[in-house]
């Protein structure tokens, strides 16, 4: 039986960016629907980490992808901030 090394596979910062950016959409998007405590706080935690993530990528050397996500990291904390 053959192991399946892609489902062991670390994530490359990229990949880490765009998927902690796809969380924080979900979760600003989430408490700007259903603004309280508990989702504004989850929104606020995963735009954190999505910045966190975003600034670990920024060494690629596609910074054409960088710039994007920074991009896309811009204007979730607008969306944050208008809440």
């Amino acid at each position: 039986m053959a192991d399946n090394d892609s489902s062991t596979q670390a994530q490359s910062p990229l990949a880490q960016a765009q998927n902690s950016l796809d969380h924080a959409y979900n979760a600003i998007s989430h408490a700007m629907s259903h603004p309280n405590e508990t989702t504004i706080n989850d929104a606020k935690n995963a735009l954190e980490r999505a910045e966190r993530a975003v600034d670990g990528a920024g060494n690629n050397p596609n910074q054409t992808v960088v710039a994007a996500l920074e991009n896309e990291l811009a204007e979730e904390q607008d969306n944050l901030s208008s809440l």
